[in-house]
């Protein structure tokens, strides 16, 4: 049978929206006509996909399974279109997809944000989270995205940058009457907010915790970063987070807290798939990418 790429669109839409309806309001088509492209997807696959339960549609396990792979597949058709010879950023009016963490968002994030605006004032850059779901399987995805920035180490093999350095804090809620700093005591006794599992590569610090006798108990494990803060005000927990977006979020009701040894620095680096290598819009990407780290460590200085 043959297909075309308008139906890998439909396929998105009715997969997502779970429904005829919804599906053809946000892809501006008829309901009539997305119905057709629906009979057409399932003469191919020999499936139903969509299955109605009394007034909603439910997906079926071949659906789930497309599910999984449209949304990339879209995202790698779209990068193939917007590949051009060359790269105007004056006029351009690309669109970057750039994986990170919400603690590398505010601080890199940010400055990378602030000269892409400043340099090319009609491109758009979409940051996504970095999660522990996507850490694992990052090859699988990484042709769908312009870049991700993780620290150093995580993955092999691929193209990369090393941007800018961090190192890891603790933070705790202020309180008068404790001393400024922790003991070794505090850190093996109070519970911590630990951000992703401890056993993830990312947490490289366990093991500088380890080496210093700590084990630490993790209370409250969480994907963001940024909540670290919320989770410690106004208890006895210790939170880990990166120092400099440690230092960002310091209120009246959370501190960094110095412990009695280092625990580690990061690397912060941008990886991207090899497909991007050669492109010039990507080689301007990763330009302006390093210049925007390295106004963060002039600022350090």
């Amino acid at each position: 049978m043959g297909l075309d790429l308008n139906l890998l669109v439909s396929l998105n839409a009715l997969l997502e929206e779970r429904g005829v309806s919804r599906a053809a309001a946000r892809l501006g088509l008829s309901q009539p006509t997305l119905s057709i492209s629906l009979g057409r997807l399932r003469r191919h696959f020999g499936d139903e996909l969509l299955v109605r339960q009394g007034n909603s549609y439910t997906l079926t396990p071949v659906a789930e399974r497309l599910l999984e792979s449209t949304g990339h597949a879209l995202a790698w058709t779209d990068r193939v279109f917007d590949t051009r010879p060359t790269f105007a950023p004056e006029t351009s009016e690309r669109n970057f997809t750039i994986v990170m963490s919400d603690a590398q968002l505010p601080i890199f994030g940010r400055a990378l944000a602030d000269l892409i605006g400043y340099r090319a004032p009609h491109v758009r850059v979409s940051f996504q989270h970095s999660t522990a779901r996507l850490i694992a399987p990052t090859l699988e995805w990484l042709p769908t995205v312009d870049a991700v920035v993780l620290p150093q180490g995580i993955l092999t093999d691929v193209p990369h940058l090393d941007l800018y350095s961090d190192d890891w804090a603790c933070v705790v809620s202020v309180d008068p009457t404790s001393p400024p700093g922790l003991s070794l005591q505090d850190m093996s006794e109070r519970p911590w907010v630990m951000p992703y599992h401890p056993r993830t590569p990312v947490i490289s610090v366990l093991h500088h915790l380890n080496q210093s006798g700590v084990e630490p108990r993790a209370s409250i494990i969480t994907e963001d970063f940024l909540a670290v803060p919320h989770l410690v005000v106004g208890t006895d927990r210790i939170g880990l987070m990166p120092r400099r977006v440690a230092s960002l979020t310091a209120t009246a009701s959370v501190r960094v807290a110095e412990p009695p040894f280092a625990l580690g620095r990061i690397t912060e680096t941008m990886w991207w798939h090899p497909v991007h290598e050669h492109d010039p819009a990507h080689r301007w990407l990763r330009s302006v990418a390093v210049e925007a780290a390295g106004t963060l460590e002039t600022t350090d200085g």
